[in-house]
């Protein structure tokens, strides 16, 4: 049997980042069906964020396992698993669960990392990657030539976002904070400040007779005006309400105000769309449909990162022990890219 136990971080209530626990136990054995990965990257994203202050809006009960993804080598498969698929690198969008040496999947859910990715690189577009993929190409259907408009576009979702867009020859606007401004004109985005500029004024003046598509992920007034900035056609993905992160009270309330709001516009004549876009919906309803498109998704991800497409941005990486300090710095709003954990 394995000799290495399990490391796990477990979140035991509504806790600052110190009062994140660390939890020694037995390596998982794989039922029907399963693998055990042995990690080598998981990270942290808004989710967790969320979820330490109770606000994410179908978290399970503490205690749990936080950990949205993650990457690593296949350690054992449980019956009717290819035992092949042993010592394979792979990734896995899980939800909870990713903040630990050692976790339980489905075989069903595990997506092969290419040879030549390294598991923080992957770490950093299996989230992010795949939400940036879907919103863009299924959801937006963005073609070439025309123009979109990425909110927080030095994101983890934002960068990625805007990478697949030009390697899509798609003009991009994008809103960061002024520090990201001259990494963003590297990359071709046409930066705009939303701390001090009227960004609906901005985006007008950029583009006159609107944009093709917005992302956002702020909700509230944001998503409001960005459905004002579309061209009749356009489409308007809103993925989040990061702007009521810190409020109290109900953490469905914005989430389904935004979705009220959505289904209002797309009554409207207009001839504009508007999606509230969630990675994991669909997945109840037709399971299989959901792998699909997500192991397909995630492997064009890949394949733009083994080209080059999309650079990899890793902000940090720290041993899973220092997930408090890997909160903290995730949280702090002052690094670009994904702060990575290994083991």
């Amino acid at each position: 049997m394995n000799a290495e136990g399990l490391v796990e971080v477990v979140l035991p209530g509504k806790v600052e980042p110190e009062g994140l626990e660390i939890r020694h136990g037995a390596v998982p054995a794989a039922g029907p069906g399963q693998v055990v990965i042995r990690m080598e990257a998981t990270g942290v994203s808004f989710a967790e964020q969320q979820m330490r202050r109770g606000r994410y809006y179908d978290q399970p009960a503490f205690p749990f396992v936080p950990g949205y993804d993650l990457v690593g080598t296949i350690l054992t498969t449980g019956d009717g698993v290819e035992p092949a698929l042993a010592g394979t690198r792979v990734a896995a969008l899980v939800k909870v669960g990713g903040w630990a040496s050692h976790v339980l999947v489905d075989a069903a859910d595990v997506v092969p990392v290419p040879d030549g990715i390294g598991a923080a690189e992957a770490e950093t577009v299996v989230v992010n990657g795949i939400t940036a993929w879907q919103m863009l190409h299924r959801k937006a259907r963005v073609r070439a030539g025309q123009t979109i408009l990425v909110h927080g576009a030095n994101g983890g979702v934002g960068s990625v976002l805007v990478q697949l867009a030009q390697a899509a020859d798609v003009k991009v606007i994008g809103t960061a904070s002024a520090r990201h401004h001259d990494a963003l004109r590297e990359r071709g985005v046409i930066p705009v400040d939303y701390r001090t500029e009227d960004v609906a004024a901005r985006v007008r003046e950029l583009a006159p007779a609107g944009v093709d598509a917005v992302f956002d992920h702020v909700g509230g007034r944001s998503a409001v005006d960005s459905w004002h900035l579309l061209t009749p056609g356009g489409t308007l993905v809103s993925y989040g309400s990061a702007s009521t992160r810190d409020d109290e009270g109900s953490k469905q309330w914005p989430v389904l105000k935004l979705l009220g709001r959505v289904w209002l516009w797309n009554a409207l004549p207009n001839r504009r769309r508007a999606y509230f876009f969630n990675v994991w919906a669909g997945r109840a309803l037709a399971k299989n449909r959901f792998r699909a498109q997500l192991r397909a998704d995630l492997t064009q991800v890949f394949g733009a990162l083994q080209r080059g497409d999309v650079t990899a941005q890793i902000a940090a990486q720290l041993p899973l022990t220092r997930v408090a300090d890997a909160l903290r710095l995730a949280e702090s709003g002052t690094v670009a890219g994904k702060v990575v954990l290994n083991p």
